[in-house]
């Protein structure tokens, strides 16, 4: 992997620059802020507030700094919601990369840096229970690569790099697999609001709305399997 740097953002929160492609990991205007407004608010709770039940699915395109698992295994535990969390990373952190990271200090729950952890620690492609609420399993695998299958996830959380730095990523055909891969009645959430990929994700005949975006960005989009 190129080299990265670690970052501090505004809402005091660390972050990555990639130096080869010229980009951060999460938002500047703040990596937690950007991550709970765009995949727990906009992507779980939005979900929960629509199916009503305690069980879910997850997806995950782009573990990274592993900060949405670790509020989503929070937020499970909080609301009492048992998540099947599955996640991909083509390039996974080192450890001592990982260690410089501050999310469970800024998050200051007695659990955040013991989550935090064992989701970083955990085999790649072995199941671990990470808590009563939370199965996990991570893939050192590409989008590209992967075959997710039909109709299992009612939730993703597309957090790949940008489009105009990892176009590949945001290829109709991986968009496609997706959206086989959900649910119906399932849930498509990204920071993204390209106007490409709401054309793209409207042909695969999913109904998707731009909805307001985190701090520093004004919209988003989310999608949802009828």
């Amino acid at each position: 992997m190129d080299e990265l740097i670690v970052i501090h953002t505004e809402d005091g929160s660390t972050s990555l620059f990639h130096i080869g492609l010229q980009e951060t990991y999460h938002s500047v205007h703040g990596a937690i802020q950007e991550s709970q407004h765009v995949f727990i608010e906009a992507g779980l709770h939005h979900w929960l507030r629509l199916s009503n039940r305690q069980t879910m699915s997850i997806l995950e395109i782009g573990f990274g700094t592993g900060l949405n698992a670790l509020l989503t295994a929070l937020a499970a535990e909080k609301v009492g919601v048992e998540i099947e969390y599955e996640s991909i990373e083509a390039f996974p952190l080192a450890m001592e990369m990982v260690r410089l990271l501050n999310y469970p200090a800024i998050i200051g729950t007695n659990n955040a840096k013991s989550v935090f952890e064992n989701l970083h620690q955990a085999e790649w492609r072995k199941p671990k229970k990470i808590s009563p609420y939370f199965d996990f399993l991570k893939n050192d695998s590409k989008l590209q690569e992967t075959d997710f299958g039909d109709e299992k996830f009612d939730l993703i959380f597309f957090d790949a790099f940008g489009p105009d730095k990892q176009p590949d990523m945001w290829q109709r055909s991986n968009l496609v697999k997706m959206a086989r891969a959900m649910k119906p009645q399932g849930v498509f959430v990204t920071y993204s609001a390209k106007g490409q990929l709401k054309r793209d994700l409207v042909s695969l005949g999913l109904l998707v709305e731009k909805i307001p975006g985190p701090p520093g960005k004004r919209e988003m989009i989310r999608a949802t399997k009828p």
